[in-house]
């Protein structure tokens, strides 16, 4: 195996996904927090639902740009002013007199989580040489949400109970500070930073991405995952609250239900190492999840089958994303492109997630139920499987 410049492969692999999850963190904070906001600050259900989506605002307007700059100026170097940006807001959002205030500290949270997660393949790309190793780095990377998700979801309610939201905003604004100093202690500096002058400009750089169908394909496929995935996830504890079941278990069903989404995340990493071939993987993947939101929204009046639906749908759904990520090491039109690949993925990842819920929340609306919502869900599955099988004739036709 070789070696990467600073840590050798899987320690650095596995710092990048750790950096990952902290920022996960600050994502995964706000849901479990809001209760408390609105007796703290008088947090209407309005704003509260703008601080809910201004990270994903900050993913559909600006992922491209970010990817761009992690391309021209290296990876390490965003995802530390990232890092750094992350650990300001939320200090600066402890201190909020007012929601307001706070909801301007959250825009900043929502640039700087671009800012550190954005260019981690393209980072990994970079430093991890071993072509199986990477792969499974990238699956394992594509895991930090959900991870930290669940994390944020299990231990948010007493870690608010035993603090309270200003000192756990501080908290975390450490964690992420000591992110970046083990960011910048264990991995060398980029090339592109020392050497910046041989960059290319913005422009063309932009022209080959968007030039290419590797990242259309890929950044579609990502918003045919996003928006179902948190379509379903996000409105369980809605769903089971209405079964009548209590504020603890919802926690704990709703925080497994996100956790076991990594663990496809690292299946489809550990597939592609071995072989697999990405279109198979992301179209069982697609059908998984669409047979499973059919039994998650249809089968009113049995939860355990809906719960156990649900499981499936996240966990083999989470194949997607790390097939992906995987893949956009492998269709970005050259070295200098990845992360402004995986900026456009993430620009069509946070419009997914954005459109998705409300979609399904008005098709309920509408019919007076969930019994129809997985209408939704299906075809976003049947026009991934067809993507599938353009990215996997994509995948073949690479140099």
């Amino acid at each position: 195996m070789t070696a990467s410049p600073g840590l050798a492969s899987r320690p650095l692999a596995a710092l990048v996904v750790a950096v990952g999850v902290t920022c996960a963190l600050h994502v995964g904070k706000l849901p479990v927090a809001i209760p408390v906001l609105r007796e703290s600050l008088g947090l209407s259900l309005v704003q509260a639902g703008f601080l809910l989506s201004l990270v994903q605002l900050a993913g559909m307007t600006l992922g491209l740009v970010v990817g761009l700059m992690a391309d021209r100026l290296g990876p390490r170097r965003v995802m530390l002013a990232g890092l750094l940006l992350l650990a300001t807001g939320s200090a600066l959002g402890a201190l909020a007199p007012n929601v307001h205030v706070l909801l301007a500290t959250r825009v900043i949270e929502g640039m700087g989580f671009l800012s550190a997660v954005l260019p981690a393949p393209g980072l990994l790309r970079q430093r991890v040489h071993h072509a199986p190793t990477l792969s499974r780095s990238l699956g394992w990377w594509g895991a930090y949400m959900p991870l930290g998700t669940s994390l944020a979801l299990l231990l948010g309610v007493p870690l608010l109970s035993a603090v309270g939201w200003r000192w756990a905003w501080l908290l975390l604004a450490l964690l992420s500070l000591l992110a970046a100093v083990g960011l910048a202690k264990w991995v060398t500096p980029d090339a592109q930073a020392q050497s910046a002058s041989s960059a290319t400009a913005l422009g063309p750089r932009l022209r080959r991405t968007l030039r290419a169908p590797g990242p259309w394909l890929m950044a579609l496929a990502f918003f045919l995952y996003s928006g179902q995935w948190l379509a379903v996830v996000g409105f369980l504890p809605t769903i089971y609250h209405q079964a009548g079941y209590t504020g603890a278990t919802v926690a704990v069903l709703s925080a497994l239900a996100a956790g076991i989404n990594m663990v496809g995340n690292i299946g489809g990493g550990w597939w592609l190492a071995r072989g697999a071939r990405p279109g198979v993987v992301l179209a069982l993947a697609y059908v998984a999840m669409g047979v499973g939101a059919w039994v998650a929204f249809g089968a009113e009046g049995h939860p355990v089958a809906q719960y156990l639906a649900v499981l499936v749908f996240s966990g083999v759904g989470g194949l997607i994303p790390g097939t992906l990520f995987g893949l956009a090491v492998k269709l970005a039109p050259d070295n200098e492109t990845v992360s402004t690949t995986v900026g456009w993925m993430q620009q069509f990842s946070a419009m997914g997630q954005f459109l998705g819920p409300p979609l399904v929340a008005w098709v309920a609306t509408l019919v007076g139920g969930w019994q129809w919502t997985w209408t939704v869900t299906g075809a976003s599955s049947l026009l991934g499987v067809l993507l599938a099988g353009r990215l996997q004739a994509a995948w073949r036709a690479r140099p």
